[in-house]
């Protein structure tokens, strides 16, 4: 049987930014916005952020030569290229490196750069109306919903099976992606996905990780094989981060 999903399939969410630090500020400091300088498609990495990009990097050169990964699907963000490059770098594996806008990060419109108490403070009619939809299907003005996330991601599947069939890939992008890539490929519902995003945000440069198999005469699936791994880092003695990439209003 011939099969159209990629031989491996890595989801890697990039490594701390300076967004994640600034937020970390804003929030210990009671404050109701992330100073930053950039916009969020130009915010870099933190040093922590380039170390863990280094330290994955040097778990893949650590593979067999025939696991390693043969291309990289990356977000056209900075934190996100910065980390691949790195990543390429540290493995000495230099993958085919394709940027890809669907990779993006979700867009937070009105909400955008704003801790939780900004959003509080600032739009407490569209904090209610979130609490009460939830973020699967909230979508605050001028940004995306869940479903919105989704929705692109199914054609970067579609892509990926046409023409990475059979091939190891790694994308590099976002907490969001990795959730709603998560999703679509474990077939998950509302329900699944937001308990297990509830357990905790996505590491910094964590794996998420599957492998093509095949149960008889069924058709070959994705398998997942890691979840958030982060045994790299440790083993680098980098430290683990997992802040979000921008302020969101509290999990119901």
């Amino acid at each position: 049987m011939h099969s159209n999903w990629p031989q491996s399939l890595w989801l890697v969410r990039h490594g701390q930014s300076a967004g994640n630090v600034a937020r970390d500020a804003a929030e210990s400091g009671g404050l109701a916005l992330i100073e930053l300088d950039w916009r969020d498609i130009d915010v870099p990495l933190a040093a922590l952020g380039r170390a863990q990009s280094s330290a994955l990097g040097d778990w893949f050169a650590s593979l067999p030569k025939d696991e390693q990964p043969e291309v990289i699907l990356c977000s056209p963000y900075l934190r996100a290229q910065e980390t691949a490059r790195l990543l390429a770098e540290a493995s000495g594996v230099a993958p085919k490196l394709r940027l890809d806008e669907r990779l993006r990060e979700k867009e937070f419109g009105i909400l955008d750069r704003l801790t939780k108490l900004g959003i509080q403070q600032k739009h407490p009619e569209l904090n209610e109306q979130r609490v009460h939809v939830g973020k699967f299907y909230f979508r605050p003005p001028g940004g995306e919903s869940w479903c919105d996330v989704i929705l692109r991601l199914r054609s970067i599947l579609e892509m990926v099976t046409r023409e990475y069939a059979g091939c190891r890939v790694l994308v590099v992008a976002h907490q969001v992606i990795v959730n709603c890539m998560r999703y679509l490929l474990e077939h998950m519902d509302e329900k699944q996905i937001l308990d297990i995003d509830r357990q905790g945000d996505v590491p910094n440069c964590g794996i998420t990780s599957y492998r093509a198999q095949r149960r008889k005469d069924e058709d070959e699936t994705l398998q997942l094989e890691l979840a958030n791994f982060v045994a790299p880092l440790r083993e680098a003695a980098t430290p683990v981060t997992t802040a979000p990439d921008q302020p969101v209003a509290p999990k119901p």
